[in-house]
């Protein structure tokens, strides 16, 4: 397998028709966006590194059904770029990166997909390193690193990242607390919880040890099932999640649920969860200010994830990892602090503080002996 960089500026994308690619890199910022395939086993790949400024580019590689190619496209270069902004406000030496697979993640037979996938991240030499995301697991990144070194979350190091970032959108919600209540006690606090998977329990877990009342929902009922037999949490259905009378509700599951049509039928003071992409639009992140609503940008609370595998790169213990992930407690408050002061909505703040320290690196001039 050969796998090739964009080649030709205008190309037929399943949905969209002739598309100019480079201008919807250019729009992202993008650095190298590449595509590949292997025919043999099915393979179809998508990866996209943002920006390496502060180092190789690091994302999970998301195997997902995709509606059209285009859907994608824009899903890798969206959560590419949100891993730089990730990386650099929680002060890791990261670049951003991401990878798609397009296919069916239920597929029994993956050893030969995940194979192909470590070819092309091998072929990029260390500008991109990958993990787990949305339908790949510990497993898969296991086949993956039998062909490229430039893999963490494996079994044996890191392992499961769900912990690490559970607890620090956990230490999120308290710094939101915190900026609502002038407390972060979440005792008696109310939080309505959508996606109870890995993350999603783990985050359950946390906030009912300290007397929160949970309301859960996820397509899985199994999931759901474990919640309300474990924690004491209530379930409701998928579409009833937002309308509960919370004082927080967390996104955990995919993104792009926060739009014109959910955030009116809110009735949480607080939105705070571990999904990416949360804000369908960038407009949305005005629309919850202007109802009202505390919104910390998913980019920063679900940070910890991202703090695990970086551990496996330079050595952290998980007790380091831990505490580093507690550190977006702070990271949250200044957010608000400079949205605050600048009339800025918490989503551009965040923006500001990430590319401020991307653009500093940026200018430091190097030593030559």
């Amino acid at each position: 397998m050969n796998p090739t960089d964009v080649i030709d500026e205008t190309v037929e994308l399943t949905g969209l028709g002739k598309t100019q690619l480079f201008d919807l890199f250019a729009e992202y910022g993008h650095e190298q966006v590449i595509f590949s395939c292997e025919p043999s086993c099915g393979y179809r790949g998508i990866v996209a590194i943002h920006d390496t400024t502060l180092g190789p580019a690091l994302g999970g590689t998301r195997f997902w059904s995709y509606e059209t190619d285009l859907d994608a496209l824009v899903d890798v270069l969206r959560l590419s770029r949100g891993m730089t902004y990730k990386a650099a406000i929680a002060g890791l030496n990261l670049g951003g990166g991401k990878a798609v697979i397009i296919g069916d993640n239920q597929t029994r037979y993956r050893e030969m997909i995940m194979r192909a996938h470590g070819r092309v991240v091998e072929s990029l030499g260390g500008r991109y390193i990958t993990a787990e995301d949305v339908g790949t697991n510990v497993e898969d990144m296991d086949y993956v690193h039998t062909e490229t070194e430039y893999v963490v979350g494996i079994l044996g190091r890191s392992g499961d990242p769900s912990p690490v970032t559970a607890f620090g959108v956990y230490r999120g919600i308290k710094a939101c607390a915190f900026k609502r209540y002038g407390d972060d006690d979440l005792d008696k606090k109310t939080v309505a919880v959508q996606g109870v998977g890995h993350v999603g329990y783990h985050l359950c877990r946390y906030l009912a040890e300290e007397g929160a009342k949970l309301f859960v929902t996820d397509i899985d009922h199994a999931k759901v099932g474990r919640a309300v037999d474990e924690l004491g949490a209530v379930a409701v259905g998928p579409d009833e999640i937002y309308e509960v009378e919370a004082d927080i509700f967390a996104p955990c599951a995919l993104g792009a649920v926060l739009n014109s049509r959910t955030i009116p039928s809110l009735r949480a003071n607080i939105v705070a969860g571990a999904a990416n992409n949360q804000l369908e639009t960038e407009e949305d992140a005005e629309r919850l200010r202007e109802s009202g609503i505390l919104y910390a940008p998913d980019y920063v609370i679900n940070a910890g994830g991202l703090i695990n595998v970086y551990s496996e790169l330079v050595g952290w213990s998980l007790e380091r990892s831990q505490r580093k992930a507690g550190e977006i407690y702070n990271v949250i408050l200044r957010i608000f602090e400079l949205a605050e002061a600048e009339g800025l909505t918490s989503a551009e703040a965040a923006d500001r503080l990430a590319m401020r320290r991307v653009d500093q690196v940026a200018k430091l001039h190097r030593s030559h002996v």
